[in-house]
């Protein structure tokens, strides 16, 4: 679209971004005179504050893409062929239906797996399938793809999830950024960070294994080995205790802080931490004294760190630094992982758990590919799956271990269809496709993790072609199930409406007025000192595992490196780590030419004295692999990472691998303790040259 349209031509109206980013940003879209989306701005809604990250600002490229699918399509190949045939709406749900009574009247409703996770993070248009599958007494799911382990960890320490205002940062003397790289992942929190740094000198710490742009920005990276955050930051509790950098009266009037928790972290010194980290020892003691000594401390806590099988554990171990300094009393300071906590959003009526149903299992989504191979440990003692609606996902691409997924979704005994934006890996596979609108094309509300505004919007495009949203398709196949509900006789806009009303908020009328609804609690509430989340209102530094999740038993008495992540050896030397990219979010806008062209190719970062002991050189093509499969990718000498860990940025569909087969071939479905999560982050591999 011309970017000189007057406002003759062409409206700016307020929207949400839908994207699974914490940021979950004000927009104003720009509504062509022809009924197409514009340019995309950032909203005055005081967080966002007018920024938005590049790939937003072009999503007109996404919405107006030729690719969209527009049309219901029924597959006429083999399965995997990717050969499909146009069918009307009507045909396609009752193509669907039949499959799923087909299915259901085999093995029972629990042969169903509705899948879905965070394509869109709008609550009525997510709510839909979980709904029906509630409803219809399918298998559940336990969702493990993004923060089953950071939330058991922030949990066990804090016990509610919800943290200090990201706004505060302005009032930051230090700004730690742990496991994180918000340039690619959250431009937000980076543009109120360079305000402290502007106005007051706020100095920038990042904690990260690879020199991410973000850390190209700090005062100081700890670049340690993935996996080894829990060492770190015991290390680091350590010299506070040690030089008198603690803060003893806060310890004793807010946490369960105990001799035996400072005996035990007695032993974790830096040297200690070294050895596992790969962090200089006067490094660490460096960062300690830092922290230590600058009382408005803000922590932000990312989620890479956590994609670990120990990852629970070091999030506990990060979650500590700042009782132990006493950085929540000042303004500024403290900590933020995440804000689900304050809405206080009654879903019951939304979500259909207002109807009493008989229990169901519920299935690991980052086990897809053991599920469907059937093992008797992933099926939870039930019946095998033969049918699968799948929804605001693209497992085929983004699941672990995706050769196992995609030899799964390929069983001819398996009915499966995808409701989709475009022909992605998932749908390729799928017997039917279904065609969905965008977050322009239909009306939500949204919270945050990164910020504390309420934010709902209205549809300001039409559908394009025949798509429709998540919740008119999964409302026309309630109808055709005979599975009832009064939520699937509203559209989308009395649906958020009547979330708001049960849950006490202003209605939908007056928050589209409003602009946003800010949640924030005040701030002795945001910095606990009214009382943490557990019942005696103490922070935790011995935290009650069982509490958090069944698989306790390994998890440390006090707050440790937990050595359970996936160990390198001779066969496979290499931790690898598969980051976000700044052109993609997991698999979206992998479809935009703009986005491919930004990340140019799948890449993996090896460090030079690396390489050369290999024989690899800039650019040349090699080989990752471990006992799961392999991958064939370009190499980019980058000496931002230790000798043993590698870095593959973005997650690129299968077809763009020299091998047509992508980087979650490598990671593993083992799940992550005490309750879950899937590892992404704890692969070890091999690295060849190919020649």
């Amino acid at each position: 679209m011309n970017d000189r349209l007057d406002a003759a031509r062409a409206a700016f109206v307020p929207s949400v971004c839908p994207h699974d980013c914490p940021s979950v940003c004000a927009l104003r879209l720009e509504v062509a005179a022809d009924g197409r989306l514009g340019r995309v701005r950032g909203g005055e809604q005081p967080y966002t504050d007018g920024v938005i990250c590049a790939k937003v600002a072009r999503y007109a490229e996404r919405a107006n893409n030729p690719d969209r699918l527009m049309r219901p399509l029924r597959r006429v190949g083999p399965k995997g062929d990717g050969r499909f045939e146009p069918i009307s709406w009507d045909d396609a749900l009752d193509l669907v239906a039949a499959n799923l009574r087909r299915a259901t009247d085999g093995f029972g409703p629990q042969t169903v797996w509705p899948y879905h996770y965070a394509g869109t993070m709008g609550l009525v248009q997510r709510a839909a399938l979980r709904r029906l599958g509630h409803l219809a007494g399918w298998s559940r799911q336990h969702e493990t793809f993004c923060v089953a382990l950071a939330d058991a960890g922030w949990q066990a320490g804090v016990g509610v999830k919800r943290g200090v205002d990201a706004r505060e940062v302005v009032d930051s003397d230090l700004i730690v950024v742990w496991g994180g790289n918000p340039v690619h992942t959250q431009v937000n929190f980076m543009s109120w960070a360079q305000k402290a740094r502007k106005a007051r000198g706020a100095r920038l710490v990042v904690v990260d294994p690879y020199r991410t742009p973000t850390a190209e920005k700090a005062d100081l990276h700890l670049m340690l080995k993935p996996g080894t955050d829990g060492a770190l930051a015991c290390a680091v509790m350590h010299v506070l205790l040690a030089e008198g950098l603690a803060d003893r009266a806060y310890l004793a009037r807010h946490t369960d802080f105990s001799p035996a928790v400072e005996a035990h972290l007695a032993s974790r010194t830096p040297q200690w931490a070294a050895a596992i980290t790969g962090v200089p020892a006067e490094e660490i003691v460096a960062f300690a004294r830092m922290y230590g000594a600058t009382r408005r401390s803000f922590l932000r806590v990312g989620y890479g760190f956590t994609r670990q099988r120990n990852g629970a554990a070091a999030m506990h171990a990060v979650s500590c630094l700042p009782a132990v300094t006493g950085a929540w009393l000042e303004r500024g300071g403290g900590a933020l992982y995440g804000h689900a906590a304050i809405y206080g959003l009654d879903r019951r009526f939304l979500n259909g758990l207002d109807r009493d149903v008989p229990a169901a299992r519920q299935l690991d989504m980052a086990a897809l590919g053991r599920v469907l191979a059937g093992e008797p440990a992933a099926l939870r003692g039930g019946p095998p799956v033969t049918a699968m609606l799948i929804q605001n996902t693209n497992p085929a691409m983004v699941a672990p271990e995706s050769a196992a997924v995609r030899h799964g979704l390929l069983r001819e005994d398996l009915f499966v269809c995808v409701h989709e934006q475009f022909m992605t890996d998932t749908a390729r596979l799928a017997d039917v496709v279904l065609p969905a609108t965008m977050f322009a094309e239909h009306d939500d509300l949204y919270q945050a993790s990164g910020h504390t505004f309420l934010q709902a919007a209205r549809a300001a495009l039409a559908a394009p072609g025949e798509c429709r949203s998540n919740h008119d398709f999964i409302a026309g196949l309630a109808a055709r199930l005979g599975v009832e509900h009064p939520a699937f006789g509203l559209d989308a806009g009395a649906l958020v409406d009547r979330l708001l009303r049960d849950s006490g908020k202003p209605g939908r009328a007056e928050l589209l007025e409003r602009g946003w609804l800010d949640c924030a609690p005040p701030f002795e509430k945001a910095h606990f000192l009214d009382g943490f989340g557990h019942p005696d209102g103490r922070f935790r530094f011995a935290p009650d595992w069982s509490a958090v999740g069944p698989d306790h038993a390994l998890m440390p008495a006090f707050p440790d490196h937990l050595a359970v992540i996936e160990d390198v050896c001779a066969e496979t030397p290499f931790r690898l780590v598969p980051a976000p990219a700044r052109h993609f979010l997991n698999s979206t806008f992998s479809e935009t030419a703009s986005s491919r062209a930004g990340q140019v190719r799948p890449t993996v970062l090896v460090h030079p004295r690396t390489a050369a002991n290999l024989g690899i050189g800039e650019g040349e093509l090699v080989r990752l692999g471990n006992r799961r499969g392999s991958v064939r990718l370009h190499a980019r000498l980058f000496d931002g990472v230790q000798p043993a860990t590698l870095v593959v940025e973005s997650q690129w569909p299968h077809e763009c691998f020299v091998n047509g087969i992508g980087i979650n071939v490598l990671v593993g479905a083992e799940p992550g303790y005490p309750n879950g999560g899937a590892a992404y982050h704890d692969t070890a591999v091999w690295l060849r040259a190919e020649r």
